[in-house]
């Protein structure tokens, strides 16, 4: 995460601006911080994943805990900076890399706890959702995840059923993972200010899932092609996919829209389009 002023000195001697392009906001309150801290609750014995470290605001609390600690930094000053702050730390490492080409795979060892890593992280608004749909196609490695997001974001995605924020984010979130939306951030915490509120929210991903799909492909699907025309009733906006009868033969009402359907809902139409699609194909 981003924390202290709009600028910073770094090791290197350079001095660091918030950089728009990579939707940096350093977060300068320090109950914030510590509150974060004791949300995310690290033990000695976790195997930590910190994105976008920024100018190290957690880094060093969760360093502290003499816990593994990977961090992955796109930006290259920010990222040699930590380098350089946390060098006698053989148990933090830096990557200076981009979170979306980032295998966490690569990164578990022996010491890695059997229930998985923990990640933690600022998510810049403007690529929070290819962010969180690129860890989620990595749940079975995640103990759970605790992150900064937009208000909105979070909002989305513990939405329910009939809500407007309702869709496909938080459809595809809550299959794999329960949602916690533990507290607000207002903007007055960092520098410089964004323009929305923020939120701190945990996933954590399900050991055994309550709705599972024969196919997690044809599902996602499924919520896109509904929710890409969601003013449309189901009879229209899948109609390129499952016919009327098909859905109907569920007990799901067609004259619906697409935000009146569970995610339970959604499974079932994913699994009867499965099973059609591969009896035609045997």
């Amino acid at each position: 995460m981003k924390t202290h002023d709009k600028t910073m000195r770094l090791a290197s001697g350079k001095v660091h601006r918030a950089r728009k392009r990579f939707g940096q906001n350093f977060l300068h309150d320090k109950s914030v911080i510590d509150r974060i801290i004791d949300g995310i609750s690290p033990q000695a014995t976790d195997h930590l994943v910190e994105v976008g470290p920024g100018q190290g605001a957690l880094t060093g609390p969760l360093a502290a805990c003499n816990t593994r600690l990977d961090c992955v930094e796109l930006d290259r000053d920010l990222a040699e900076h930590l380098q350089s702050s946390f060098a006698s730390n053989d148990k933090v490492t830096i990557y200076q890399q981009d979170v979306l080409n980032f295998d966490l795979q690569s990164i578990i060892s022996d010491e890695t706890p059997d229930s998985g890593l923990r990640i933690v992280g600022n998510l810049p608004y403007n690529i929070s959702t290819p962010v969180l749909f690129h860890l989620l196609k990595q749940h079975h490695l995640i103990a759970d995840m605790t992150f900064m997001l937009q208000l909105e974001v979070v909002q989305r995605l513990a939405a329910q059923v009939g809500q407007k924020n309702y869709g496909r984010l938080g459809l595809m979130a809550q299959y794999f993972c329960t949602i916690d939306h533990l507290f607000n951030v207002p903007s007055a915490a960092f520098t410089p200010k964004p323009k929305v509120s923020s939120a701190i929210v945990r996933l954590t991903p399900h050991k055994n899932f309550p709705n599972p799909a024969k196919d997690v492909e044809t599902l996602q699907t499924v919520i896109r092609t509904a929710f890409n025309q969601r003013r449309k009733t189901l009879k229209n906006s899948l109609k390129t996919i499952i016919s009327e009868d098909k859905i109907q033969s569920l007990n799901i009402d067609t004259s619906q829209r697409p935000e009146n359907l569970s995610l339970e809902d959604y499974v079932s139409i994913s699994d009867a389009i499965y099973a059609e699609r591969n009896s035609n194909e045997v």
